[in-house]
C-alpha cells in the first residue's frame, strides 16, 4: 500500500537574472519516508528546499504540503513544515530551553502544551542535559541538534533538512544520522546532501539534482544496483586457457589480472561462481579464493551524472 503524500511539488522554476537555477523540478514525499536530494554543491538543492518551505517564491510551479497549497494557504501549509536551513537559525546567546520555547511560540504551540513539547523534543534530540546551557558554548554537533529541535518542536508532518551533517566530525555525523533515521519513523523527512554515504545510511529514496534539474529518482537500494554488472575475482593456481573460462555457462567476460587471478563478469541470473568452483574441483584448477565484486555508490553516482547530457 502506497503511503499518503505529505509533500507534492510540480514544475518548480526559479531564476536569478537570466540564469535558471532550478528548472521544472517535480517531486513527492510520502508519510514515513526519508528522501535524499543528492547533488554537487551548486546543483540547486538549497534553492529547491527554500521553495518547498515557502522561504523563497518560485517563478512558476506549485507546492502542496499535507494538502494545503503553499502559495494560496501559506499559514496552514507552513504549520505542517519544520525547516533546518544549511546555517541553523540559532541565537547563540540564548539558553537552549529559552530558544526552543521561543521557537515553539513562533510556531503557535499553545501555552498549555509548551512544557510537554519542550520535554519531548529535548528527549528526541538528546538534549535533556543541555536545557540550561548557552547555545554558543555547545559543540557543533549539539548546536545542530538544537537546530533540528527547533524544526520539530511543533510536531510537523514534514521535516526539511538542508545539509544537516555538514562540518561535523565522524562521531557527530553518526549521531545526527541516527536521529534523522528515527525522525523518519514518525514524520516525512527530506534532506539535501552532497555526501553519498548519507544516502546509503539514511535515505529510503533518492533524487539526484544536477544543474538545476532532477536527473534521476529511485529507491536508494535500486540506485545502488544502477548499471550493476555482477562478477567476481577468482584465484586459480593451475588455471586453464582463457577461452575455457570464457566458455563457462553465464560468463560474459574474462580478464586476466595476473597469471593466477581473473576477473569474471557474468549474466545477472547465472550462478556462475558455483559452476566455476565445481569445474575447478573436477579439472584440478586449484581454486584458492573467490571474491564477489561490489559496485560502490560513488561509482553509481558518477555513472548517472556522467550519462546525463549537458
Amino acid at each position: 500500500m502506497t503511503a499518503p503524500l505529505t509533500l507534492s511539488a510540480r514544475n518548480l522554476c526559479r531564476r536569478y537574472g537570466q540564469r535558471d537555477v532550478v528548472q521544472n523540478v517535480s517531486l513527492e514525499l510520502g508519510r514515513g519516508e526519508v528522501l535524499g536530494l543528492l547533488g554537487h554543491n551548486g546543483a540547486g538543492k538549497s534553492t529547491t528546499l527554500q521553495m518547498l518551505t515557502g522561504t523563497l517564491t518560485p517563478h512558476s510551479g506549485k507546492v502542496e504540503i499535507c494538502g494545503f497549497n503553499l502559495q494560496q494557504q501559506p499559514d496552514q501549509a507552513k504549520a505542517c513544515i519544520g525547516y533546518l536551513p544549511e546555517t541553523p537559525p540559532l541565537y547563540r546567546e540564548m539558553r537552549v530551553d529559552d530558544y526552543l520555547i521561543f521557537a515553539a511560540k513562533l510556531h503557535r504551540v499553545p501555552k498549555s502544551l509548551l512544557p510537554g513539547a519542550l520535554d519531548e523534543t529535548k528527549q528526541r534530540c538528546g538534549l535533556q542535559k543541555s536545557g540550561r546551557k548557552i547555545i554558543g558554548t555547545l559543540s557543533k554537533g549539539y548546536q545542530q541538534r538544537v537546530g533540528i529541535a527547533q524544526a520539530i518542536i511543533h510536531r510537523p508532518q514534514v521535516i526539511v533538512l538542508d545539509e544537516p551533517t555538514v562540518g561535523l566530525d565522524p562521531a557527530q555525523i553518526r549521531e545526527i544520522r541516527s536521529l534523522i533515521r528515527e525522525l523518519g519513523d514518525a514524520h516525512s523527512v527530506i534532506l539535501s546532501t552532497h555526501l553519498l554515504s548519507e544516502v546509503e545510511n539514511v535515505c529510503d529514496r533518492v533524487e539526484i539534482m544536477q544543474k538545476g534539474r532532477l536527473i534521476y529518482g529511485d529507491s536508494s537500494a535500486r540506485m545502488q544496483q544502477y548499471g550493476y554488472q555482477p562478477g567476481f575475482v577468482v584465484t586459480l593456481l593451475a588455471p586453464p586457457p582463457l577461452d575455457e573460462l570464457q566458455g563457462i555457462a553465464g560468463v560474459e567476460n574474462v580478464e586476466a589480472l595476473s597469471g593466477t587471478r581473473f576477473r569474471i563478469m557474468h549474466a545477472m541470473e547465472a550462478n556462475t561462481s558455483a559452476v566455476l568452483l565445481a569445474l575447478a574441483a573436477e579439472r584440478g584448477w586449484q581454486a584458492q579464493q573467490l571474491t564477489p565484486l561490489k559496485g560502490s555508490i560513488e561509482d553509481v553516482y558518477t555513472q548517472i551524472t556522467e550519462n546525463e547530457p549537458a
